[in-house]
């Protein structure tokens, strides 16, 4: 179940569930229980929506905490019900409390389980993919908004799971699927490589569609207001231009790059230059401890300086931020979300409200799940005073619904477009009422811009985890590793210029016409 963010993928699992705990062909119930698995953040989630579509009809069962022993009783007591008419026929489930109790669930047979954001089942050799595949059912559905496509053995493990041996043995695929796929994409490949790579592509989407359901947000538009976005270039202030030039000169991360390879301290540089490109206090103690790139740093900073208070004005996208934040507050009742991949900037952000007196809530992956369902529903309430929605990309912002809000502020980009899609799916989806602003804020000429353009191209860049050295190899050349370290201070917008660098030209031709056409 691949629909993308807000087209109700809950909405019809809980359909599927309900018809085949009530009826089937022979006049009797299809099955008698169902498991759904999710992340942890998103049991209470799950339980709600049971209880709004199905209001007293069903009594759901969610296990989201309590000792081994009371769980352990639990998960026997829905295994042990049988019957026409089930007490509690669904039980919902984390997948942390799943693979720490499947024993007891594996004794018994279930006649569905439902796996939320299944992309976490992208590794078949992990505990949590091993003992849900081991459970006794007949049906599984995997729902997952943002399928992974580019990295195809992740791909495989997600197919295999739902359809075993659809697409032959893990060798199998890598051998007839995988291999030539990669080649194709690979920046070097041939002509015959990539034209091999695009018929095995096709061959794989035409048998995986077989079990897959897929419709894009575009028919979302119809149902839904306005939404939108705008990536707005943001200038490096002096201060982060010289610590991004110094960064340059001093770490020469361009020169790593020998045959091909990129070495730790070039992955290091890409993590620095983001951060710093969000604020310089982010390498602050790297320029007090002099660091490789920030030998002499700390005096570009100003006399007096401390990281105890933020500044905006020592950062680009920070300063419009701020700005973004004022007008919206003297201007209207909207609320906002601030997204960013650091828990470091998350807490400039609060720096920025405490100074600034706005009232905010913070969600990231120190809160417990109890309290982010909460926080959650009173932000989503209009009488609620928060003005703005803290949210750490990689602490469960999937799956959240934030329709409290209409102002999404993308802070930085993520090397994986499909993280930066559901951060920004939280505002956009059923129930939100209010015309929607996406702002995906990208600092000028930078390695921001490099990230953002890899996005657009879509060249298999979510596999592309900077953190893993061969899929950075993969899917870069080396020519473009080497454009990830280079500074371009004479654009508004490299992005702009790269992608429509006929604009000029097309400005002068529209002239021309305009004079022939008299002026219309």
């Amino acid at each position: 179940m691949a629909d993308e963010m807000g087209l109700g993928k809950t909405l019809q699992c809980i359909t599927l569930m309900w018809t085949l705990l009530r009826q089937s062909p022979d006049c009797k119930p299809e099955i008698e229980k169902a498991v759904v698995v999710s992340p942890s953040s998103l049991v209470r989630n799950w339980y709600n929506e049971v209880e709004k579509w199905l209001g007293g009809r069903i009594q759901p069962l969610a296990i989201d905490g309590g000792s081994k022993e009371e769980i352990d009783r639990k998960l026997a007591g829905f295994m042990n019900q049988h019957g026409r008419r089930v007490p509690s026929p669904i039980l919902i489930i984390s997948y942390e409390t799943f693979r720490l109790h499947a024993e007891v669930l594996q004794k018994g047979t279930v006649g569905l389980v439902i796996c939320d954001e299944g992309h976490r089942l992208k590794n078949s050799e992990n505990q949590t993919y091993q003992a849900l595949n081991s459970l006794n059912t007949p049906r599984r559905v995997l729902i997952s908004g943002t399928p992974i496509q580019n990295d195809l053995l992740e791909y495989f493990s997600l197919v295999h799971f739902v359809n075993s041996g659809i697409l032959g043995t893990a060798q199998e695929f890598k051998r007839h699927f995988e291999m030539p796929i990669l080649k194709g994409r690979d920046a070097d490949a041939s002509e015959a490589e990539r034209h091999k790579g695009e018929e095995r592509l096709k061959e794989l989407i035409s048998i995986v569609n077989r079990c897959l359901i897929r419709r894009t947000s575009d028919i979302l538009s119809k149902y839904l207001p306005v939404k939108i976005e705008q990536v707005v270039c943001c200038r490096l202030t002096p201060l982060q231009t010289e610590l991004y030039k110094n960064f340059l000169k001093q770490a020469k991360p361009v020169e790593e790059l020998k045959e091909g390879k990129i070495s730790v301290s070039s992955l290091s540089s890409i993590t620095s230059l983001k951060k710093l490109c969000n604020h310089p206090a982010l390498i602050y103690d790297k320029c007090v401890e002099e660091e490789e790139g920030f030998i002499g740093a700390l005096g570009l900073f100003p006399s007096g300086y401390s990281t105890k208070s933020v500044e905006p004005q020592l950062s680009g996208k920070m300063l419009v931020l701020d700005y973004i934040l004022a007008v919206t507050k003297s201007t209207s009742n909207d609320k906002v979300v601030l997204v960013s991949n650091y828990t470091q900037t998350l807490d400039l952000f609060e720096k920025l409200c405490r100074s600034r007196r706005y009232l905010y809530v913070r969600l990231d992956g120190t809160m417990s799940i109890k309290k982010r369902a909460k926080i959650v529903e009173r932000f989503n309430s209009p009488s609620s005073p928060e003005f703005i929605f803290m949210l750490s990309s990689k602490a469960g912002g999937c799956g959240l619904n934030l329709i409290g809000a209409n102002r999404l502020v993308m802070f930085d980009p993520d090397w994986n477009p499909a993280n930066d899609e559901q951060a920004m799916a939280r505002v956009w989806r059923d129930g939100q009422k209010k015309m929607c602003y996406i702002y995906r804020l990208l600092s000028t000429g930078t390695i921001e811009e490099k990230i953002f353009q890899r996005q657009t191209h879509k060249k298999a860049l979510s596999s592309c985890v900077v953190d893993e050295e061969q899929d950075v190899e993969r899917h870069f050349s080396l020519g473009e590793l080497k454009e990830l370290f280079t500074l371009n201070e004479t654009t508004t917008s490299d992005t702009h210029d790269k992608v429509m660098p006929w604009s000029g030209a097309l400005r002068t031709l529209i002239n021309k016409c305009q004079e022939l056409l008299g002026g219309s």
